[in-house]
Order: C-alpha cells, then sequence, then structure tokens
C-alpha cells in the first residue's frame, strides 16, 4: 500500500493538534465561581514556575451589558495586565517571569451584581514548541502537495464543432 504525503502531512497535523490539546488541558489552572456585587472586587491566586505565558478566562453566563475590570499582579503586586471586559467571554494571555504566586483581581464596575466563572493558570507554552514545530511541518506539506496536485489538474474540455 502506497502513502501518499498528502496523507502524512494530514496525519502530522492530526496527531499535533492533538498533542497541543493534551497539553493544554493537563495545565495547572484553577477554576473559581462568584456572584460579584456593584463595586466589589475579588481575588484569585495561582503559582506559577519559570519562565512561560499565564491565561485568564472570564465568562459571565448571564450577560446583558456588565463591565468588569480585570488586573493581573505579579509577585510583588505590580499589574502586568489589565483589561476591561465587555463580552459575555472573554480569555487574556500574560507573560510572567519568575517564579511566585500571581493574582487576578476582577472588580465589578457596572451597576448590577454579576455572576462569573473564572479559570486562571499556566498555558505551558514551552512544552508545546516541538508540537507546534511538528503541526508547522505537517501544515506546510499538505499546503505543498495540494499546490503541485491542482498544479497539475487537467480539466477535460468536451469537443468543440461536434456535428
Amino acid at each position: 500500500m502506497k502513502v501518499s504525503l498528502l496523507k502524512i502531512g494530514f496525519t502530522l497535523v492530526l496527531v499535533s493538534a492533538i498533542w497541543i490539546g493534551v497539553i493544554f488541558v493537563e495545565t495547572e489552572k484553577i477554576h473559581d465561581e462568584i456572584i460579584l456585587k456593584e463595586s466589589n472586587s475579588f481575588e484569585l491566586k495561582s503559582e506559577f514556575m519559570g519562565a512561560d505565558i499565564g491565561f485568564y478566562k472570564v465568562y459571565m453566563p448571564e450577560f446583558v451589558g456588565e463591565e468588569v475590570f480585570v488586573q493581573i499582579l505579579d509577585t510583588n503586586d505590580n499589574v502586568i495586565e489589565e483589561q476591561s471586559i465587555q463580552t459575555k467571554m472573554s480569555v487574556g494571555y500574560f507573560d510572567f517571569d519568575k517564579d511566585g504566586s500571581y493574582t487576578i483581581k476582577l472588580t465589578n464596575i457596572s451597576k448590577n451584581p454579576i455572576y462569573l466563572q473564572i479559570e486562571f493558570g499556566d498555558t505551558n507554552s514551552k512544552q508545546m514548541i516541538p508540537a507546534g514545530v511538528l503541526l508547522f511541518v505537517g501544515a506546510i506539506t499538505v499546503i505543498v502537495i495540494a499546490f503541485f496536485k491542482i498544479k497539475n489538474y487537467n480539466i477535460e474540455q468536451p469537443d468543440e464543432n461536434i456535428s
């Protein structure tokens, strides 16, 4: 049985995408849910190791135009990221460069109480590099092979002036 480069490329893309998904699912992250009243704040802390990329996800299931202000604080309580969220779900990323406890601080700046679901953690992006390289190789293989297949594809034309 002959295996084409196109099938190998698709297989590389599929395997590496699953690999990246497994790494992300296994990351250290914390979840919490809270009803945040007007002008109140809520903090959630998590331990991070080394230098990498962290993430936060804020979800408001009963969203009707509320606004939440989010700050990410480093180990010395310095603000390293801040954002005003006015959507039902928001995902943000931030860089951290040293070990320690990082904090997400959410403040309700709307006039109504807000029910929030928060997820805060590390992406483990450094572990995703080999899978990312494999994904890149597979995608380039698929693009190049598909280009050559399309380039060499001939459409058969009917004979003209058949009488």
